[in-house]
């Protein structure tokens, strides 16, 4: 089924700033839990963002799929899925140590078509609709230029769990050395910073599909490279330049 890509894109910028407005006045009263682990947090503000973004979603397009991380789901009759993170960084968000952000991917099928990422508090909104680019409020984007690896500024997004984390130690042990610094920010806004050209590299570990789908898209519109690593095992993503992955590669695999 045809769709309107960018009708698609604006009402998940809306409903995104939305949900930003949302969950900005919300931070003093909020209720929190965890679910898989004790670093694994959720709150009811999560929970209000995404019936918020689903409920528009559901009376724009009533035929489309959801996937969202709290839980939301809805099966898809028109071929089109949107996959939702209402409030990605959630211990940020808690306690005011960094960003958070809304992310919402519109899918067709397994393709992204569509992605979304606002980040509340800083007030930028980054969007892409596949084939046409990627901006920051309506500002073209494109990768970083730099070529050194030892300038390189890399950002990390990984599940907090216990064994991730060990991955992540062994992997960064391998990295540090000969790169200029890492960033450790939630995994959408990892992405969207290097499609910005502020970080030149995003490495992912373990993420899910709500973490990066919007993200993933937004680096491959503005020219990043994007795929998984040879010899690094399952679930790790590299999002970075062409002049760096032939150096990056093989920094993480032996990491790993």
């Amino acid at each position: 089924m045809a769709r309107d890509l960018s009708a698609a894109c604006e009402l998940a910028v809306e409903l995104a700033a939305a949900a930003g407005r949302l969950q900005l006045g919300r931070r003093g009263t909020v209720v929190v839990g965890s679910k898989a682990h004790a670093n694994d947090l959720v709150s009811d503000v999560d929970l209000a963002s995404e019936q918020l973004i689903t409920e528009g979603v559901a009376r724009a397009f009533p035929g489309d799929g959801i996937l969202a991380e709290e839980g939301s789901r809805a099966p898809a009759s028109s071929g089109w899925r949107w996959v939702i993170d209402p409030l990605d960084g959630t211990r940020n968000y808690l306690t005011g140590a960094g960003p958070w952000s809304v992310c919402i991917a519109l899918q067709e099928g397994d393709s992204t078509r569509v992605a979304v990422v606002h980040d509340p508090v800083a007030g930028e909104t980054f969007s892409a609709v596949a084939g046409a680019g990627a901006s920051l409020g309506g500002r073209p984007l494109e990768v970083t230029s730099t070529a050194r690896i030892a300038e390189a500024i890399v950002g990390l997004s990984f599940n907090p769990s216990p064994g991730t984390k060990q991955r992540m130690a062994v992997i960064v042990a391998s990295l540090l050395p000969r790169i200029g610094d890492v960033r450790r920010v939630p995994a959408a806004l990892d992405l969207a910073y290097v499609a910005a050209g502020r970080f030149d590299a995003a490495l992912m570990v373990d993420t899910q599909l709500w973490d990066v789908a919007a993200g993933l898209l937004l680096a491959t519109e503005a020219g990043a490279v994007l795929d998984d690593v040879p010899g690094a095992g399952p679930g790790v993503v590299l999002a970075t330049t062409a002049a760096l992955r032939s150096e990056l590669v093989p920094l993480i695999s032996a990491g790993t």
